[in-house]
């Protein structure tokens, strides 16, 4: 054997190479197959055989992660309390059970069953995907802020757009409200508030009242020729109780008498005063809202920024 030494040099640079090619082991009781290893230089070594360790998140990235998970519980848990909101208005009126007393399509308390339910199952995402960093749940909760946003950016655009169609539309559904007055209590405590609020009766004038079947002159009950008692200029009787009589024959007054009673300006003309004030505050109240999902998108692309070096990585 010693007569060959460029054999042996040979045998020995191969078994080098293989056990450089082996995988890192942190056990200590190898029946040393692998001491010869540290005996290599540094050169000689393969740099890929080292483990690839993740690097810790920085402190930033940790900030991020935290505030993006506290952020989607605030919104979790107003979903939560919207769709507790509306379950329970759906239960109270029997829409869900017992006696309907309309239809459950056209409850305005699904409103808030769908608001809640869409805001809950979008921020639980959320919320799970900066806990465990999920790629799956982050990109699905950046989808659904985004579509989000989109529809709310669209919806006023047509608004704008649709101006004089919407005051129609506008129009005609309070004149439905009038005729179904006394059959859908959501209507009518919608109705009473804003007569009351805006002090007004009816659309354009008190005497549109006289389309609702109850009201009209030609009904049979007691309520004929008369209208709600939010059209009061005092609904409140010595200014403690409700006085539901007040306005009771009304309609067989003149405008004059009429005016001593009850308010004769419609609602329409008062409601358009009152969204032309509040313009700015609702366009501030949507930019508010736009904004308010952008910083939760962002902080969610910036975990997964964070999330997917390590990815490329392993």
């Amino acid at each position: 054997p010693w007569g060959c030494p460029g054999g042996a040099s040979a045998r020995l640079s191969v078994q080098a190479s293989r056990l450089v090619e082996l995988p890192c082991s942190s056990s200590d009781d190898e029946d040393g197959s692998l001491a010869g290893v540290t005996d290599l230089p540094a050169a000689e070594q393969d740099p890929g055989a080292s483990c690839s360790i993740p690097p810790k998140p920085g402190t930033f990235s940790q900030c991020v992660r935290y505030l993006a998970f506290l952020w989607n519980l605030l919104f979790l848990l107003l979903g939560l309390l919207a769709l507790a909101v509306g379950v329970w208005g759906l239960l109270a009126k029997g829409s869900l059970g017992g006696e309907r007393l309309a239809p459950l399509g056209s409850d305005p308390m699904l409103l808030f069953v769908l608001v809640g339910l869409g805001a809950s199952t979008v921020s639980l995402a959320g919320c799970l995907g900066a806990l465990r960093a999920s790629p799956c749940l982050l990109r699905f909760f950046v989808g659904a802020v985004l579509a989000f946003a989109g529809l709310e950016v669209l919806g006023g655009l047509l608004l704008l757009a649709a101006r004089r169609r919407l005051r129609d539309a506008l129009r005609d559904a309070l004149l439905l409200c009038l005729r179904r007055y006394q059959e859908e209590p959501d209507l009518r405590f919608l109705v009473d508030e804003v007569q009351r609020s805006l002090r007004c009766c009816g659309l354009v004038s008190y005497r549109d009242w006289e389309t609702n079947p109850y009201f009209n002159c030609s009904a049979p009950g007691v309520q004929a020729c008369s209208v709600p008692p939010s059209c009061c200029l005092d609904p409140r009787q010595n200014g403690t109780l409700a006085n539901a009589q007040c306005a009771f024959g009304a309609l067989r007054l003149g405008d004059a008498a009429a005016g001593s009673v009850v308010h004769l300006g419609g609602c329409v003309a008062q409601l358009s005063a009152w969204l032309h004030g509040q313009a700015g505050g609702i366009a501030a109240g949507a930019a508010v809202l736009v904004l308010v999902e952008a910083v939760g998108a962002l902080m969610a692309l910036k975990i997964l920024g964070d999330i997917a070096p390590v990815g490329a990585r392993d």
